[in-house]
């Protein structure tokens, strides 16, 4: 196993992207076939507005993670909360299990072509372009 210093947290939830401003976070690459991963994020409790609708529902849903320094690019998983607890009355640690995606080979060009197909140029081009190289949203379906 390998553990990774959180940085960063974002979810996708009902539609919705939520950045959660964490405490602290870990990350956990159990290494094993199945590739999973374990996440546990300390959030101050005001955060906790749908991990535990989540954890209800055992919905897997998307998120993107920033490994062990806030300059890297995120990481994407596919997750479900395992476990929600509250810590000293004003703070929760939300306990998820899932896999990592594996990135798309060619993520800046295909970025570049969406974005060119969007009808953007110059300026806004390019800030769109640093956007989507930082946070890799994911990219629609490549046309044929």
């Amino acid at each position: 196993m390998k553990t990774f210093k959180m940085m960063y947290f974002e979810f996708d939830y009902a539609g919705e992207t939520f950045q959660i401003p964490l405490e602290d976070g870990i990350l956990i690459n159990q290494e094993n076939s199945y590739n999973v991963w374990i996440i546990e994020a300390f959030i101050k409790k005001q955060y906790n507005t749908h991990f535990d609708e989540l954890l209800q529902s055992k919905e897997i849903f998307g998120a993107r993670a920033v490994i062990s320094f806030p300059d890297n690019d995120p990481a994407h998983f596919s997750l479900a909360v395992y476990a929600v607890e509250e810590i000293k009355e004003q703070y929760v640690s939300v306990l998820f299990k899932g896999t990592i995606a594996v990135q798309r080979q060619h993520y800046a060009e295909q970025l570049l072509t969406q974005l060119l197909e969007d009808g953007l140029s110059g300026e806004e081009l390019q800030h769109q372009f640093k956007l989507g190289l930082h946070y890799r949203p994911p990219l629609r379906p490549v046309k044929k």
